[in-house]
């Protein structure tokens, strides 16, 4: 069997311009082509694309994927093997995190001193105050929540309408890039995942890599997130979680 370069980016959940991009960079070089020039892909070149997928998941750099792919010494087991152990620790990270990040972008909200007025002008049918016995009891002793209930207690409503606004136009772009058919690891969808960081930390606490790469993650594990996010267009919290986690992986190299 083989397949078309549409058919392999709807089996991956990927873009048939990032496949294009892995062929002409030699990481993913088709196995055959058609009459008519086309690319297609056979079983061999859909396991090769699993493993680079892994290894993009786990944030590594483009040239570093390709490196370990075509190290004679490897067998497909070591890759596995490797992968899993990653996984492994990620997922115990994350757990441990969790607690300290899940409602970030919730808890800024607390303090604001608003009427139920603005706050509907504000956040529309959103209700900042809706989650505070949840955000307290799992964030009220870090610094993270302290520093955003700090923040959000001298915002005015203008303060409110401006945060908001930046957010409106970080998720313009995204929405934008990724109908472009930009990949998410692409330079302009990661230059537009590092603007959405320092939006974070401008507007409400420290953003650092590791904290933006754990928020991505909660995007998607967190349907009321996903919810949120995907109103602008559906997938969009898929496409920032992975242009995040290129950006950060950019930034380590």
């Amino acid at each position: 069997m083989d397949y078309s370069v549409g058919q392999v980016a709807g089996f991956a959940g990927t873009t048939v311009r990032t496949l294009h991009h892995y062929d002409d960079i030699g990481l993913l070089e088709p196995g055959g082509r058609s009459h008519a020039g086309h690319r297609r892909y056979n079983d061999a070149d859909l396991d090769r694309l699993q493993q680079i997928l892994f290894y993009r998941e786990l944030g590594f750099p483009l040239d570093e994927v390709a490196a370990l792919l075509d190290d004679p010494d490897a067998d497909p087991r070591a890759h596995l093997r490797r992968q899993h152990e990653l996984l492994t620790a990620r997922i115990e990270k994350l757990r441990k995190m969790a607690e300290a990040v899940e409602h970030a972008m919730e808890a800024h909200k607390m303090g604001i001193d608003l009427t139920p007025e603005e706050k509907f002008e504000v956040f529309g049918d959103f209700d900042p105050d809706r989650y505070e016995g949840e955000v307290q009891e799992r964030w009220g002793g870090t610094d993270a929540y302290r520093q955003s209930r700090q923040r959000a207690a001298s915002y005015t409503k203008e303060d409110w309408l401006r945060i908001q606004r930046e957010y409106d136009e970080i998720t313009r772009r995204f929405v934008a890039l990724r109908e472009a058919g930009e990949p998410a690891d692409s330079p302009a969808a990661m230059d537009a995942a590092e603007e959405h960081r320092l939006w974070i930390s401008r507007s409400h606490y420290a953003c650092g890599y590791e904290m933006h790469t754990c928020l991505g993650e909660m995007y998607v594990a967190d349907e009321r997130f996903t919810r949120n996010i995907d109103k602008a267009g559906q997938g969009l919290a898929a496409y920032l979680k992975d242009a995040i986690l290129a950006n950060a992986a950019r930034h380590r190299a």
